[in-house]
């Protein structure tokens, strides 16, 4: 098989260092890939958010499955592009990317299927956002409602700061990705993620894993888009995994 993987970070590499063991692999291509992938894998400069040019590259290069890592390709519909072209494609549409991309679509359907959430709230307009910030009081989360590579989120321990991450994220700090904030209640704890794969109507479980999402130590600092990960994450054990 000739196997397109489109990203080009830790996630992407490490799915073309999986691939590349399958003896079905018979070309493995990259877009963009970095220099590491470049290593055990082509690599190329295509435009992975235009869902015709990724459809018009695997005709072009006998692609017969195509693997998509990151979340905006996914968001903007590539995988229906891809899957609509006929191409065998791993990674969901851009309606149930939404789970990713919005968090206030997120939430919505948490609340509608009785998930555990933080209470929260959304807000276009900064005035009735720092009017819940003062009516709920610090600390407090504020979040960019869409896609920040993991940067759109102010964990405020004062009110100060939760009113100036409404001024900045409302303020076009995020582009478009900062349309709305959901505010959230603050929670202390653990974070820690389970993989669960899903075609729709069956589910398969996989494993678990761990970040630090502040950027200084003794979890302080900003919010990153997660580092020093590690898996199978300690917090997960058996018994919690099996809640329901």
């Amino acid at each position: 098989m000739n196997i397109l993987i489109l990203g080009s970070g830790g996630r992407e590499h490490a799915l073309a260092w999986a691939v590349k063991q399958n003896p079905k692999t018979d070309r493995l291509i990259v877009a963009p890939g970095n220099a590491g992938i470049a290593m055990l894998a082509e690599c190329a400069d295509i435009d992975i958010l235009d869902g015709a040019t990724v459809v018009t590259f695997c005709e072009e290069n006998a692609i017969d499955f195509v693997i998509i890592g990151p979340e905006a390709p996914l968001a903007a519909g590539v995988a229906d592009a891809t899957r609509a072209a006929g191409l065998l494609t791993f990674g969901p549409s851009a309606s149930a990317a939404r789970l990713e991309a919005s968090k206030r679509f997120t939430k919505e359907i948490c609340d509608s299927c009785g998930a555990p959430t933080a209470a929260w709230a959304r807000f276009s307009d900064p005035g009735p956002a720092k009017d819940h910030i003062r009516k709920t009081k610090a600390p407090i989360v504020v979040k960019a409602d869409g896609l920040a590579a993991g940067k759109g989120v102010i964990v405020a321990m004062t009110e100060a700061e939760a009113l100036a991450a409404i001024d900045d994220i409302l303020g076009g700090a995020f582009g478009a990705a900062g349309a709305e904030v959901v505010i959230e209640e603050f929670m202390t704890g653990e974070e820690a993620s389970f993989f669960v794969l899903s075609d729709g109507v069956d589910a398969l479980a996989l494993g678990t894993a761990q970040d630090h999402k502040r950027a200084f130590d003794g979890d302080t600092g900003p919010n990153t888009g997660g580092m020093g990960a590690y898996s199978p994450a300690p917090v997960l054990t058996p018994p919690f995994r099996s809640r329901r």
